[in-house]
């Protein structure tokens, strides 16, 4: 058993605590940069592809520097915030995303571009553990912490609904250029307030990082990652792929072993065997998986099929957006009445009925029925579902471990939503057979929404079956 003096938490700053709308605020910013660039540059890729030459893998590749840093990189974020503190962490994590975007905006030439996109991605994966971490510090366990998950929640949906957005004004009314330039000016505003306004809260005890054990999740990770963005364009059989996907999950398998005999591990697995995180990171595995695709076919339905520019697009997902936001703040109001676990299923089969909705689509369809109300249905029932796994996730767990476990939650929605969105990807090109037109898209699009429905209702089962009923519960 680790000793009081290992695991508790301290203070290593005077000065007295801001007030809570402030930490959440600062938090909630820098959340809203993590997502928000997931997203943004798609809809810049036709500019950038036209101005610096890129070929078309480079071009993939703008996306995917991102994603295989941002995902490789999450634990060690996490476990360096716990040990170095939240607050170094949350300011290092920012002025590199920040000073990579700014590189990445004034790129002359496709390496600069790939290398500022890799760079954001590491920075991204320093800061968004400690997002969450430094709000589940600042705010007792209980309705306000939900509440304040649920804020931290919403900003983070509504930055990767806002991507397509903010991604076609920025494209349309300046350049392409600015996608990446507008994190600079906000970036600063961020890590000033940070500086002021944070109070630095770090793991006592003297412990080191465990070295091998984050190089080997760290590698394992990332390996995993590029295999399952490598099925985009080579497919799953290809031995690019499958090379890959072996070799993440040999290192992650080889990880585990040595978590399981070092004596200050990066994760300890005992975390497992907390129902909470266990149960409620499988979830949110599975609702990333299906729930991230919406915004990526939606918007190529409403292109490729009718016909919409990018910022029409964009317009059209807004009323999606606000959705997210609703449901994640209607999740604390309804948590301890119903309990966490019952919202969760809700959010989940709301969402399912969305999903069911939207795989009704038709070529022609009109945009109340065949983007507007199924999609709001769709994000309503994400921000029920995701504030309470959320919640869940990270209660249980002791203080020392808390950036860890944050970092694991943002892990599993990623490495979710990437898979899913690889998957669906397939499916949806077996179900054209590589036909273009409208009535061939829209049926490739409408089986990964079917898709998506089923997986939902498999989620909501096992969160039924698995999670705690309500956040510290154990039944």
């Amino acid at each position: 058993m680790p000793t009081p003096r290992a695991t508790a938490e301290i203070s290593v700053s005077r000065r007295p605590a801001p007030p809570t709308w402030v930490v959440v605020a600062l938090a909630c910013a820098g959340q809203f940069l993590v997502v928000l660039d997931v997203s943004v540059v798609n809809v810049a890729l036709p500019s950038m592809r036209a101005d610096l030459g890129l070929s078309a893998p480079a071009l993939q590749w703008v996306v995917n520097a991102y994603t295989i840093a941002f995902a490789g990189f999450m634990l060690l974020g996490g476990r360096a915030g716990d040990l170095y503190g939240r607050k170094r962490m949350f300011l290092v994590g920012l002025a590199l995303f920040t000073l990579a975007s700014l590189a990445g905006g004034l790129a002359q030439a496709d390496w600069q571009l790939l290398a500022a996109r890799a760079v954001q991605g590491l920075g991204a994966a320093v800061l968004a553990p400690s997002t969450l971490t430094i709000l589940t510090s600042a705010v007792p366990e209980g309705a306000a912490r939900a509440r304040a998950i649920a804020t931290w929640t919403a900003v983070g949906g509504g930055g990767g609904a806002a991507g397509g957005l903010v991604g076609g004004l920025l494209v349309d009314g300046l350049n392409w250029r600015w996608v990446l330039l507008i994190n600079v000016p906000i970036g600063a505003v961020v890590l000033v307030g940070g500086l002021l306004w944070l109070v630095e809260s770090r793991v006592g005890g003297g412990r080191r990082l465990d070295l091998p054990g984050a190089v080997l999740v760290t590698s394992g990770l990332a390996t995993l990652a590029y295999g399952i963005v490598q099925t985009e364009s080579e497919g799953w059989a290809s031995t690019g792929t499958l090379v890959p996907l072996s070799g993440g999950v040999a290192l992650i398998g080889l990880f585990l072993l040595v978590e399981a005999r070092t004596k200050a591990p990066l994760m300890p697995l005992k975390l497992f065997r907390l129902r909470s995180v266990s149960s409620a990171n499988v979830a949110m595995f599975l609702c990333g998986s299906a729930m991230f695709c919406m915004w990526f076919f939606m918007t190529l339905y409403a292109q490729n099929v009718l016909g919409y520019t990018p910022l029409e697009a964009g317009l059209a997902l807004v009323p999606s957006s606000l959705a997210v936001i609703l449901g994640s703040k209607a999740a604390p109001r309804l948590m301890p009445t119903v309990g966490a676990r019952n919202v969760a299923v809700m959010g989940t089969l709301v969402a399912a009925a969305g999903f069911g909705w939207q795989s009704t689509m038709s070529a022609d369809g009109p945009y109340l029925t065949t983007i507007m109300f199924p999609g709001v249905l769709m994000m309503v029932g994400a921000g029920l579902s995701a504030t309470p796994l959320a919640a869940l996730a990270t209660s249980g767990a002791e203080p020392g471990d808390a950036g860890l476990v944050s970092g694991l939650v943002n892990t599993s929605r990623t490495m979710g939503g990437s898979l899913g969105l690889s998957v669906m990807a397939t499916i949806a090109a077996a179900r054209t057979g590589g036909e273009a037109s409208p009535e061939a898209l829209t049926e490739g699009y409408a089986l990964v929404f079917r898709t998506g429905g089923v997986v939902l209702l498999a989620g909501a089962v096992l969160m039924l079956v698995w999670l705690p009923r309500k956040v510290g519960g154990r039944g």
